[in-house]
């Protein structure tokens, strides 16, 4: 009987040890391969990206000056044009980071689960925080926006939204707006009405989940869609499901006059701004060399807003008001004893 045990331990240990080099073997023929086509991969951008190959396949760039690395600084996930080589190394990538970290890293290229395979570099932090939070382009404070309840901000340069309550900023993320031939307008607005499933004026097989109309004579709004990694859109500003769904809930639509045909009282204030580096690098891929350059600052926030304060806190201080009297009116009503119906002897 010991023996046999004896002979099972062997036989799984052998068994383990050709695994473990199959395996080497394997990733070191892949590393082999990506040394030899990395310099045949062409980046699109302007600017190269500073890389290296590293044993494990994933290709990182060169390590920032340390006062950078303690702020967080990010490596380059490459992926080469070969069709076996690329599922390989997602494999890789699919092993090394769990469905949070992989969900943040494609919301920071500016990617959804769908679109992830058209990428060629995913941008990859060294921590990786799955709230984002940490990675916000967006200031974490705005004292102009102290007294705004809620407001939305979406930035085209950087493809990014942004949302502050009493000037605390709760929530950021990826965006795909209007693309060169179909630019979203921008400047501020409000929220208007919202449809969970919206149809598409542009084609009828277009569904568009956790719709959040902004301009309504344009038709533009915001909702879930394909994020692509760049502007793709007619128009409206796409999100990832969660972030539509979570807006979708957050943000005040609008309160019309009886008959619908006037605003009683304007939603949620939002401002789209700025326009894209149209044929230039991604704005993310700048964040190899430079960990800040996506970071708008409180200075420039506050140019942009400032001149829209008055507006938004007088919309605010309306909408307040109206809200305030139709639950009055609705608890009168409520108090009302109900008319008892008369039947005919």
């Amino acid at each position: 009987m010991k023996n046999r045990l004896v002979k099972k331990s062997f036989l799984y240990a052998f068994f383990i040890t050709l695994m473990m080099v199959s395996c080497k073997k394997e990733i070191e023929k892949i590393s082999d391969k990506i040394s030899d086509t990395t310099s045949s991969i062409s980046e699109p951008d302007s600017e190269k990206d500073s890389i290296i190959v590293k044993k494990d396949s994933v290709i990182e760039k060169e390590s920032l000056p340390p006062a950078m690395q303690e702020d967080g600084f990010y490596n380059a996930f490459i992926f080469p044009k070969d069709k076996k080589m690329k599922d390989s190394l997602f494999g890789i990538f699919n092993e090394k980071y769990t469905e949070k970290e992989r969900y943040a890293i494609l919301a920071l290229n500016r990617l959804d689960s769908k679109n992830k395979w058209n990428a060629d570099t995913l941008v990859v932090p060294a921590k990786i925080d799955t709230t984002l939070m940490e990675y916000s382009p967006f200031p974490m404070q705005l004292d102009v926006l102290s007294p705004v309840k809620k407001f939305v901000i979406f930035s085209y340069p950087i493809q990014a939204y942004g949302v502050y309550s009493n000037g605390t900023l709760v929530k950021w993320g990826p965006t795909s707006m209007g693309k060169k031939t179909a630019k979203t307008k921008t400047g501020l607005t409000f929220a208007n009405w919202k449809k969970q499933l919206a149809i598409s004026t542009v084609s009828s097989e277009w569904k568009l989940p956790y719709n959040f109309n902004i301009f309504n004579l344009d038709g533009i709004g915001w909702h879930q869609y394909d994020l692509p990694g760049y502007p793709a859109s007619h128009s409206c500003l796409r999100l990832l499901m969660k972030d539509a769904k979570w807006l979708y809930g957050y943000a005040d639509t609008w309160v019309l006059n009886p008959g619908g045909a006037t605003t009683k009282a304007k939603g949620t204030p939002v401002m789209v701004y700025g326009d894209y580096g149209w044929g230039k690098r991604k704005p993310w891929r700048k964040l190899l060399n430079d960990p800040n350059a996506n970071s708008v600052s409180v200075e420039e926030m506050t140019k942009m807003i400032e001149p829209n304060i008055e507006k938004i806190l007088k919309e605010q201080d309306n909408r307040e008001k109206v809200v305030d009297s139709i639950k009055a009116a609705k608890a009168v009503l409520e108090q009302m004893p109900q008319t008892t119906r008369t039947v005919a002897p």
